[in-house]
């Protein structure tokens, strides 16, 4: 049976199904358009959208700002008025209009703010508050000037600003949304003690208490109360009193040392129980309680002792408060209290270093101000006059304080004090020539020992490397909770710093809690993954975190940090050496300053400091050796110019008797590998000073010169030295040459080059003959260059013809050679010089030649020639490039 439609209904049904289809899509597309705009609303609401249109221009001035100004210059304009009211319109009104006004205005300004900040009105508030404040004081002075004028202003003014600052500070703790009262109240409490002190007439002492006790009040208010702008204040006025309450007492400490003495030890305590309670200011506040500590004890002892025992005194104050870095790491004090006081004995204990030091300066650098003649037997006078011996006292006791402490930096600076005392002892208490002398040089010679063998003061120090034994100070971490300081553990945890876990992975601060999940076990999360709070989560590279374990665990994600690379430490050995070596430089100085007053003792300084250090050269490693034994060298030297001095010789002989000192480095060069290059050097430099000393006498110059060359030929068999010390040899047999050529008075330059010029060139064909890619500029040029260019210079000045002649021939052999060997050197210079001599001696015929001949015959000749270089200028630029070509192609 066939149910087919008509095509005609097939067609009327298709187009009503695709009606209805259409239909349904406009429908579906509107609720995806809704859809779309409320499911992404809160992305674009969230993310900012930048205005196309330009952006409007930026107040200079929030609203905020404008309505502050605003209400401070209302303010202040009003405080003005109430001000000139009270001071100037006073006496135009009856006692009871004036006590109702300002009754009135004071009430109403203290009343306003609490309806003001009903009304969220907090800044207005905050002005008409001001506002009161100031009335309440204008209203005190009133009073004063009408009821009590007969009362003592200081007096009332301590009663009224106690009042006040009760009062002020009422009114604040009731409104807490004002930010004024209370730090007025504040600085009204600052003024009733000190402003009551000088009422009853108390002096300075009287008036440092009551601002010390001002003072620790302040100190309470930090402590115990909360807002800000309190402890602000309140911390400002602590400072301010109780430096000025110090200041007087360490002025009295010493003008007046039992009136002192109660006040800083008050004012120590009041900061020391602030770096108690106060860790961020223990340090700051520990040093100033040290200070104190140091000013009070040390000025009873200086009323005790006579003048030049003070700085002792105080001295040991400070060793005292210094101790207390190390002892009071095991009483359990806090690691700022520790820090502080050590650091305010080592302070007094610098200042009295630094007092001790003019002895030390004077006994090193006084012998270099010399004042008298060499070996005139006379002695400079002491540079320091009537210095209190007891400065030796406090170096000793400084370096034996340091030598007790097992740190590097400790054993240093004892070291360096010991030396310093030494190096004092010939001042202070004024020791003879002699004794002085040799003090200087045992000095010198244990500072040197000690710099070739400091083992023994490095025992008891830590090893670089080494982990250091638990020291008090580390013992006392253990216990958080009785240090103020630290801060509690907020977790478990096990060795190496991980969090503690249990069994199966559970932390020991509780079970892991499982993350939230929503329906069918899943994490509660948003759209795309998103949790709900919206945290992004972790990318796919980062693994889980495991529940309950610690972190560093497997499977964490979180890696141990690396340990970072440390500096090698230098060993304490080095460092100490180092320090020793530098001191027994000095006093070898001073004493060899000291020893050229006499004679003998010259002799006798220069011979102990080359003997030491020579010691130090052969003994001792690393640079210090290289140093000592320049040292050494130059001390020899020394010797052979005292000895020279001491023999009457004149100054060339001198010269020549240094010559021994060269020599003999060049002997010891060959055999102290590792001193070798100084000590060359050194004696090289004192060679040069005999070459000065010889320059008066040209023929003992010649001969210094030439027996250097022979010291340098010398050095050259040396395979290491081979090449420099030859050509140093060459050079000074050169020099020598020439000297004694002109000692004789030769003038002729053929007999000062030619001695140049025949060695240079048998190097020349050696090196040649060695690399015959060698460049003939670099072998032959500058030889041939010594002898011809002066000797051309030296012919066109003779008027004779032999010199022309025989350079001439010799520039003739030389451009032959060149042209044969097709050497370029010796072709360009001989052509040159044959050109140039030769146009010399032509020169004369050729003036004359000109000089006969007509005037207008030699533009003529110009002119053909002229005429004949453009008609072949094609064919002689050819013949110029197979110039320049086969030029080119020469060595």
């Amino acid at each position: 049976m066939d149910n087919s439609l008509p095509p005609a209904d097939e067609l009327v049904l298709v187009d009503r199904e695709l009606a209805q289809l259409e239909a349904r899509r406009t429908q579906l597309l509107a609720r995806r358009a809704w859809l779309v705009q409320v499911l992404y609303r809160p992305a674009r609401a969230a993310t900012p959208q930048w205005p196309v249109t330009p952006a409007a221009p930026a107040a200079d001035s929030t609203p905020r700002s404008a309505q502050n100004v605003l209400l401070t210059l209302g303010g202040t304009l009003l405080t003005i008025a109430a001000v000139a009211f009270t001071l100037v319109s006073w006496g135009s009104m009856g006692i009871g209009g004036r006590a109702a006004v300002l009754c009135a205005v004071t009430g109403a300004a203290l009343s306003a703010p609490v309806v003001l900040l009903r009304r969220g009105l907090v800044s207005t508030g905050e002005s008409v508050a001001v506002l009161g404040l100031v009335l309440t004081v204008l209203d005190a002075y009133a009073l004063h000037r009408v009821a009590l004028s007969d009362t003592d202003g200081l007096g009332y003014a301590a009663v009224a600003s106690a009042v006040l600052a009760g009062a002020w500070a009422a009114y604040g703790s009731a409104l807490p949304r004002l930010r004024v009262p209370l730090p007025a109240g504040v600085v009204a409490a600052q003024l009733p003690l000190p402003l009551g002190v000088l009422a009853a007439g108390g002096g300075a002492t009287a008036f440092a208490w009551a601002a010390l006790v001002t003072a620790a009040a302040d100190g309470a208010v930090v402590l115990w109360t909360r807002p800000l702008p309190v402890r602000i204040t309140a911390g400002a006025g602590a400072a301010l009193l109780g430096g000025w309450a110090l200041l007087t007492g360490g002025w009295l400490s010493v003008s007046s040392p039992w009136s002192g003495a109660p006040l800083l030890l008050a004012g120590a305590a009041v900061c020391l129980y602030a770096a108690w309670r106060t860790p961020g200011w223990a340090v700051a506040a520990s040093v100033v309680a040290g200070l104190a500590v140091v000013a009070a004890v040390g000025g009873l002892l200086r009323s005790a002792v006579p003048g030049d025992w003070a700085v002792p005194g105080y001295v040991l104050c400070g060793l005292a408060l210094a101790s207390v870095w190390r002892a009071g790491a095991g009483a359990r004090l806090p690691r700022g209290v520790r820090t502080g006081l050590a650091g305010a004995g080592a302070a007094t204990v610098a200042l009295g270093l630094l007092w001790a030091l003019p002895p030390v300066v004077g006994g090193a650098l006084g012998p270099l101000a010399r004042t008298t003649e060499v070996w005139s037997g006379e002695h400079t006078g002491p540079a320091l006059v009537a210095y209190p011996a007891t400065a030796a006292l406090v170096l000793a006791v400084v370096a034996a304080a340091l030598a007790s402490v097992p740190r590097l930096w400790a054993r240093c600076g004892a070291l360096a004090l010991v030396w310093a005392l030494l190096t004092a002892l010939p001042v202070a208490p004024g020791l003879p020539y002699a004794a002085t002398l040799a003090l200087q040089l045992l000095t010198t010679a244990a500072a040197l020992w000690i710099a070739v063998r400091p083992a023994p003061l490095t025992r008891g120090l830590p090893r670089p490397g080494a982990t250091p034994a638990a020291s008090p100070d580390a013992r006392t971490t253990t216990d958080r909770t009785t240090d103020p300081t630290n801060r509690p553990a907020t977790a478990a945890t096990g060795p190496s710093g991980t969090p503690a876990t249990g069994p199966s992975g559970v932390s020991a601060t509780g079970p892991a809690e499982p993350p939230a999940s929503g329906p069918a076990g899943q994490s509660a999360s948003g759209p795309a993954g998103q949790s709900a709070g919206g945290s992004v989560p972790p990318p796919p590279s980062a693994p889980p975190r495991v529940p309950g374990a610690g972190f560093g665990a497997p499977g964490t994600g979180w890696m141990p940090p690396r340990p970072r690379p440390q500096a090698s430490a230098a060993e304490p050995g080095t460092v100490l050496g180092w320090v020793a070596y530098a001191g027994g430089l000095v006093s070898a100085a001073g004493a060899l300053a000291l020893a050229l007053d006499v004679r003998g003792a010259t002799f006798l300084a220069l011979g102990a400091v080359l003997g030491l250090l020579t010691g130090v050269a052969t003994f001792g490693t690393g640079a210090r050796r290289a140093v000592s034994a320049c040292g050494a060298v130059l001390a020899a030297a020394g010797l052979v110019f005292a000895g020279a001095a001491a023999a009457g010789l004149e100054a060339h002989w001198t010269g020549l008797a240094l010559l021994l000192v060269p020599a003999a480095t060049a002997a010891v060069g060959a055999t102290a590998r590792p001193v070798a290059l100084p000590v060359e050097i050194t004696g090289a430099a004192v060679g040069l000073s005999a070459l000065g000393l010889a320059a008066s006498r040209p023929a003992f110059l010649a001969l210094v010169l030439a027996l250097g060359g022979v010291i340098a030929a010398a050095t050259a068999v040396r395979p290491e030295r081979r090449r420099f010390a030859s050509w140093t040899a060459a050079g000074l047999f050169l020099l020598a040459a020439w000297v004694r050529l002109g000692a004789w008075g030769v003038t002729t330059p053929e007999a000062y080059t030619l001695p140049v010029t025949v060695p240079a060139l048998v190097v020349g064909f050696l090196r040649r003959r060695r690399d015959p890619e060698a460049s003939s500029w670099t072998a032959y040029g500058p030889g041939l260059a010594v002898t011809l260019l002066p000797s051309l210079g030296a012919a066109w000045t003779d008027p004779e013809w032999v010199r022309p002649l025989v350079l001439g021939v010799a520039a003739l052999v030389v451009t032959l050679l060149g042209a044969r060997f097709r050497l370029q050197a010796l072709l360009l210079l001989g052509g040159t010089v044959l050109a140039l001599d030769g146009l010399h001696e032509l020169a004369p015929y050729v003036v004359q030649v000109v000089g006969a001949l007509p005037r207008w015959l030699p533009p003529a000749l110009a002119g053909l020639l002229l005429l004949a270089v453009g008609a072949t200028y094609e064919q002689r630029l050819r013949d110029a490039r197979r110039l320049r070509e086969r030029l080119a192609r020469m060595r």
